[in-house]
């Protein structure tokens, strides 16, 4: 496996893979921030797998505002149907085998593997089906299932970062508005929660199924 060197001079290359279109900012929005802000990045691709026209321009709205900092960059937001991921997983598994020819990560983001829903089960799959051999963060998205679990890799971040996440979200996906979960207090809770496991305020945190340090 490739190890984990945050600190390389050459700067990282980073891969966020979202099932859909706000999946990647509920999940590391505020790593992402953190590290865009303190560490070298060299390239970030943003992958999302389902959307229609109108989600499709939230994300990539989204994304442009995450990434505003970031010269070398790969939003990519595919239009597969909503719920149907695992229906299609050939085509999603050819989507995978495109990243990999044309692009060489450090650290890629995914969901969990043991999330519920079978969009976010399947981005999971493919994600370690198609490179074994890479440094792989998984992401939580809170939800009714009550499917989150117990993390072992945690991202301390500040009051600041986290109200920039919520405010981004809140302001880049007006059709989710309507949702009862979709708000800032559904965003903080689960960040407040890791900080209070990581001896910090706030807090991201992720699976790590192997890490190895160089």
């Amino acid at each position: 496996m490739q190890g984990l060197n945050f600190g390389k001079k050459e700067g990282l290359n980073i891969l966020c893979l979202g099932a859909h279109c706000d999946d990647i900012e509920i999940g590391l929005g505020c790593t992402l921030l953190k590290l865009i802000e303190e560490y070298s990045i060299e390239e970030i691709w943003w992958v999302v797998f389902t959307s229609n026209p109108a989600r499709k321009s939230e994300a990539e709205t989204s994304a442009s505002w995450y990434l505003e900092r970031i010269s070398k960059k790969n939003v990519i937001v595919h239009s597969l149907r909503d719920g149907f991921l695992p229906f299609t997983a050939d085509k999603v598994k050819e989507l995978f085998e495109a990243i990999k020819k044309d692009f060489t990560p450090d650290v890629i983001f995914t969901h969990y593997r043991n999330d519920r829903h079978q969009d976010h089960r399947l981005v999971s799959d493919l994600t370690w089906n198609t490179w074994r051999n890479h440094f792989i963060l998984e992401y939580e998205i809170p939800k009714y299932d009550g499917d989150i679990g117990n993390p072992n890799f945690y991202v301390p971040i500040t009051e600041e970062i986290l109200r920039k996440r919520n405010e981004l979200l809140l302001k880049a996906f007006p059709t989710q508005a309507s949702k009862h979960w979709f708000d800032e207090q559904t965003f903080s809770s689960l960040p407040r929660l890791r900080g209070m496991e990581s001896a910090s305020k706030f807090a991201e945190a992720f699976y790590a199924r192997k890490v190895i340090l160089n």
